[in-house]
């Protein structure tokens, strides 16, 4: 029952720190909840006292946060900068590891030199939640934004690793320097051979349950939770790093499938929106635990007379300050690196060292340190009598550095990033929240792409098309010019598409030559009035036009035309124009259900809508007024839905600072007026 009572307590401080997240936006999120845990502490009369089993914590909280970090990552940002980034994940990693190990043996001897191992390496990786959470008032260039983020997600993998060899060889009082090079390599590639088997064979699964009839998104998305947790275990099973498996896994996000659709659009939406909430609980829930061991470990380091009080401040602070100074001069030897490479003057501008220095500064530490030293064991396996050296000494440090760094991530660094001025800002800042508005719009489209069936088809037409005519007032009254080439553009690529199918179905005979022909002619007619004769080549294309004219040159020679009547031939047409229009709409849904297509939503989302309008036009006549009033029950039902969608992308947009407060109120306010009005409607 305290175990229960502790989880809702850990997780009502979470929620508690993101409301004041939004009415204190300066202070950084971790920090606010390092303070909540401070105050369940001392609330708390005595000691919070936090005992997990080392593989239970590092399979629940590291594992699954990695492989969030790693699903997530811009692949072709890790690749494009892969030297800097490996630099800063394991050279400095491992110099850091070494020089803090050293260093903190020679000043407290008390702590054994594998164990002040373990603590460099547990310094080495930077925090996710704590590099993005810094202070609002952060402009950090985008060089040092790319670098940072993949530096923090791989060097959690070489931190953790380092920190297993160290523990261990501290437990075990044996270590073998061939040997423990031995067992790294083993382990990394390893890590790396096993996370992309299983990836593999989890794809493999998925795909298989797709073929017998498994759609439903509740299956993929459970899979896609549970798949950092298996890679974990079964990796250690094999004896191989399960913390390089995850993050191969993750990287290589074979879970979802390649494909794309509205059932998959639906499953990235729901998928996405569960790791949000299980990311943001789970960092929540480690810094509010660093809040409350901070009041136990400062008792018990502080009560210790072996060592003064002052001296223990002053430790703290020197290894903050050591661990800072390692990471600057290694910043400033990459940046001279990459400057040589990016120009001929080798000596570095203000500017470079400014960037280097910010780029040191937003290195904070947070999580992942904590999580790991929390597995340290209280005794010692082969001596189950005898604790653990330092254990208490060394989380106290552990803990200072961290809030030492958050500390100076949020409150120095903004006086060290550029800043931009107060006039500039608005206007840039005017321009981010319409460009926002616009994308939290498309969004919802997508998100109605995802959800529509065959039932609520035109409800969600209707609803569509609203949000393209907000978009447009939007677009207008900013002056945003229309780009009619992206649209001119998606035409001819869809008209394509209809003529490589209605080509195929020729070549099928399930359609007869005269007609088919006929269509494809017609088709080329609309591309070439679309183009004005300026087209672009396309290899691909020049070979389906030979194509198309050998087969219509044979088929005028070889084929007698067919002696059908002119109604016959009409109803062919009709059916073969059903034929190839559904087929772009299947196109066209999957585009505007892509978050990640090149063409703009509301686009895609008006051309669907006319190809729509016309094969119902086709299929039959006006329809009746039972299915209208049908139409609009569902109407107002789609309208609920995607107010709802509006108001949750708007939430989520002003806590990635992509909305300023003013702007977010405002299209609060505009939704809250338009569930009004269709209350009122009821």
């Amino acid at each position: 029952m305290e175990t229960i009572t502790l989880a809702l307590l850990l997780l009502a401080a979470v929620l508690l720190s993101s409301i004041i997240d939004q009415l204190v936006p300066r202070i950084s999120l971790p920090l606010v909840q390092i303070v909540i845990g401070i105050i369940i502490a001392v609330g708390a009369g005595s000691a919070v006292h936090i005992e997990l089993d080392p593989e239970i914590f590092l399979v629940l909280f590291i594992a699954p946060l990695l492989f969030d970090e790693a699903k997530n990552a811009d692949k072709a940002k890790l690749w494009r900068d892969r030297k800097p980034i490996l630099s800063l994940a394991i050279g400095l990693v491992v110099a850091t590891t070494l020089i803090i190990g050293f260093s903190v043996h020679a000043v407290i001897p008390s702590i054994p030199l594998a164990a002040a191992f373990a603590l460099g390496a547990a310094l080495g990786p930077t925090d996710a939640v704590a590099v993005s959470s810094l202070s609002k008032q952060i402009d950090i260039p985008e060089r040092q934004k790319s670098l940072l983020k993949g530096e923090l997600l791989l060097n959690d993998a070489s931190g953790i690793v380092s920190f297993q060899f160290a523990l261990a060889a501290c437990i075990t009082g044996t270590f073998s320097l061939m040997g423990a090079s031995v067992n790294f390599l083993v382990e990394f590639v390893g890590g790396l051979l096993f996370g992309a088997a299983f990836g593999l064979a989890a794809n493999w699964i998925v795909r298989k349950a797709r073929d017998i009839g498994v759609e439903n998104t509740t299956f993929h998305v459970l899979f896609e939770v549970f798949t950092p947790l298996i890679v974990y275990l079964a990796a250690q099973a094999f004896h191989v790093s399960g913390i390089i498996a995850v993050v191969v896994a993750g990287l290589m996000n074979v879970i979802s499938p390649r494909a794309i659709g509205p059932s998959i659009a639906r499953m990235n939406i729901v998928s996405s929106s569960v790791w949000r909430v299980v990311s943001f609980a789970l960092n929540g829930i480690v810094f509010v635990l660093l809040g409350t061991q901070l009041p136990t470990a400062m008792r018990h380091t502080w009560d210790d007379i072996s060592i003064n009080n002052v001296t223990l401040i002053g430790c703290m602070v020197a290894l903050t300050a050591l661990l800072l100074l390692i990471r600057f001069v290694w910043v400033m030897c990459m940046e001279r690196v990459h400057v040589r490479s990016r120009t001929e003057d080798p000596h570095l501008r203000r500017s470079d060292v400014r960037e280097a220095l910010i780029t040191t500064l937003c290195g904070a530490k947070g999580t992942i340190t904590l999580s790991i030293l929390f597995t340290i064991p209280v005794y010692m396996s082969y001596t189950p009598l005898v604790r653990f050296p330092q254990r208490e000494l060394i989380i106290f440090l552990a803990c200072g550095v961290i809030v030492c760094t958050l500390l100076i991530a949020t409150f120095v660094v903004p006086l060290i990033a550029p800043k931009a001025s107060k006039e500039r800002a608005e206007v840039e800042q005017q321009a981010r929240d319409v460009d926002t508005m616009i994308q939290i719009m498309r969004d919802v489209i997508e998100n109605l792409t995802a959800h529509m069936t065959r039932e609520n088809r035109r409800a969600t037409q209707i609803v569509i098309k609203s949000y393209n005519d907000r978009i447009a007032r939007i677009k207008e009254t900013n002056g945003i010019e229309e780009e009619d080439d992206d649209n001119v553009e998606l035409r001819v690529q869809v008209l394509e598409l209809e003529q490589e199918r209605v080509l195929e179905l020729v070549e099928e005979d399930k359609v007869s030559g005269l007609v088919g022909y006929q269509y494809l002619a017609r088709l080329e007619r609309i591309e070439r009035l679309l183009k004005h004769g300026k087209g672009r080549f396309s290899p691909a294309r020049l070979m389906m036009r030979l194509r198309v004219l050998f087969r219509r040159g044979l088929f005028s020679v070889t084929q007698k035309l067919p002696d059908s009547g002119v109604t016959a031939q009409a109803e062919e047409m009709r059916m073969l124009q059903i034929e190839a229009e559904t087929y772009a709409i299947g196109y066209l849904e999957a585009m505007t259900a892509n978050p990640d297509a090149d063409t703009p939503t509301e686009d895609a989302a008006a051309l669907l809508l006319e190809y729509q309008r016309s094969v119902a036009m086709l299929r039959s006549s006006m329809p009746s007024v039972t299915s209208t009033i049908r139409a609009a029950d569902r109407t107002e039902d789609i309208k609920r839905f995607a107010y709802a969608c509006e108001l949750e992308q708007i939430q989520e947009a002003y806590e990635e600072e992509r909305l300023s407060r003013p702007a977010a109120r405002y299209m609060r306010e505009n939704v809250f007026l338009m569930q009004l009005d269709l209350n009122d409607a009821i």
